[in-house]
């Protein structure tokens, strides 16, 4: 293949490798409440399906976003999809719920491909296509998810839940053939230090939290084994901060801890990122419960997916509108506006949830929240850090919101446990009450924390003395990514570091 047609391929390639987040995330929510049922658990156990692919996705992501600095990032695109194969065809041929989540969990790894593929787009295209690449990846990945839902589901009610899983593994079949024919072997890049007592370190502190939070229920919160993990996580966390702070080349950079606006995009990150986990597969959950529990409607699968696609139209709405609001508003009331509106869609299908519309009209809102909040995170950080720390900072916002999406999902998993008499399948309606409202109370602490903790906002063109940028061309990249907007945003800027290094 010429070189010239093989970068005419590259960003078709990155944007179909891309959709694999989509379809790995699409093979868990809609199907939980079906898995229940084939497997014989309850719905808070077969919550693990969801959990474990986010748990897998949380550890793998700084880890991949780390070696997507090296030279060989073909060869981490090309890994990281035989693993979501294997995974796909172990959920596939299963035959027990332990091997099915198993399966998810390897497919999970897969959650860490964009920022590997946005690394590949800025470095092998130059400055303007690559935006538009990046902005693309975003948009249409954020776009798929909300595709992805209703085609699983589809393939899950025409067949059956393993047949969705067969499905998953043609995709990545597909996308293995297209990455090692298209992407370049090797990139021009220096030798990347990697961390690896912190990430093993952190690796299980997350790991011991999500098990805590998931089974806790089932082991009584003031056992023996919940306070043992809880105490072991403890220590894990209390080894890993002081070695992040000594090393030379950390997996994520805590120093910049200390600035108030990269504290809240952070804990808003986490926060957000917990409350959409404890209202997307709620409230999936609840339209499928069968009324003759007193509640749900008894939706199946299908229409259960269907019911997530206006979720990405209003990210891709919010997306749209960003630029607008930017520039009459400003960006600081952005996280404010958007958590409330994601508050006041959760808190509103708590409260009222008489008819199967309104599951539609819930999810379009979180969709407007969604895009509001996570689009305006990163400009917070990209402004009050050093251009050379961009990558740094913001790969540790990744983080955590990867983390808050597995522990929104354990905990919802949890409370839902909570509320499930012994014996029983499915838990009471106060058990999807309380996950919902406890999600609306995060995005109301969100709202204050993003207006408080920035303090007095900067002047417009404001940057760090140490950055190459001048307004004007501060003010089309802000653009440009907000642009790009969506639940995935923030995947774009741990490019930025390697490509400004160079």
């Amino acid at each position: 293949m010429t070189s010239d047609r093989r970068t005419a391929l590259l960003v078709p390639t990155l944007v179909f490798v891309g959709l694999l987040v989509a379809i790995v995330s699409s093979l868990g929510a809609p199907l939980i409440p079906t898995i229940a049922q084939v497997d014989h658990v309850s719905l808070s156990t077969a919550q693990w399906v969801l959990t474990a692919a986010l748990l897998t996705g949380a550890l793998a992501t700084p880890v991949m976003g780390r070696l997507a600095d090296g030279a060989r990032q073909r060869t981490v695109i090309v890994v990281t999809l035989s693993v979501v194969l294997a995974g796909c065809v172990l959920s596939a041929v299963s035959t027990s719920f332990v091997v099915l989540v198993v399966g998810r969990g390897l497919q999970g790894v897969g959650l860490g491909l964009l920022p590997v593929n946005m690394a590949i787009a800025r470095r092998n295209l130059d400055r303007q296509r690559a935006a538009r690449a990046i902005a693309t990846l975003s948009v249409s990945t954020a776009i798929g998810a909300g595709l992805g839902y209703p085609l699983t589901a589809l393939v899950a009610q025409v067949f059956d839940v393993h047949a969705a899983y067969w499905f998953g593994a043609i995709v990545v079949v597909c996308a293995l053939a297209c990455s090692l024919v298209v992407l370049p072997s090797r990139t021009p890049a220096a030798p990347v230090a990697f961390d690896v007592p912190g990430a093993v370190l952190l690796s299980l502190a997350v790991t011991g939290v999500s098990v805590m939070l998931s089974e806790g229920g089932n082991w009584g919160w003031t056992s023996a084994r919940t306070l043992g993990i809880v105490g072991a996580c403890a220590l894990l966390l209390a080894a890993w901060v002081p070695h992040e702070l000594r090393c030379a080349h950390p997996l994520v950079n805590l120093h910049h801890l200390a600035n108030r606006s990269v504290l809240m995009a952070d804990l808003a990150g986490f926060l957000m990122s917990m409350s959409m986990y404890l209202v997307v597969p709620i409230v999936v959950e609840f339209i499928q419960i069968p009324p003759s529990a007193g509640f749900g409607f008894g939706a199946s699968v299908l229409v259960s997916g269907f019911v997530l696609t206006p979720l990405s139209l209003g990210t891709f709405l919010a997306s749209r509108l960003l630029v607008p609001y930017e520039r009459r508003f400003g960006v600081r009331s952005m996280i404010p506006v958007g958590a409330l509106v994601f508050g006041t869609a959760s808190a509103y299908f708590a409260l009222d949830h008489g008819s199967l519309w309104q599951a539609f009209v819930t999810m379009g809102i979180v969709g407007l929240g969604i895009g509001f909040t996570f689009a305006a995170m990163p400009g917070f950080i990209i402004r009050a850090v050093p251009t050379a720390e961009t990558g740094s900072a913001t790969g540790f916002y990744q983080v955590l919101r990867n983390i808050g999406l597995s522990v929104g999902s354990a905990f919802g998993a949890a409370v839902l446990l909570a509320y499930t008499p012994h014996g029983a399948t499915f838990p009471e309606l106060g058990g999807f009450r309380v996950a919902l409202l406890i999600s609306t109370a995060l995005t109301v602490l969100t709202a204050v924390l993003a207006f408080v903790l920035p303090g007095r906002p900067e002047p417009r063109g404001h940057r760090h003395p140490t950055a190459a940028l001048d307004p004007l061309e501060e003010r089309m990249e802000e653009e440009a990514l907000l642009e790009a907007g969506g639940a995935l945003l923030v995947d774009e800027l741990d490019l930025d570091v390697g490509d400004r290094q160079q």
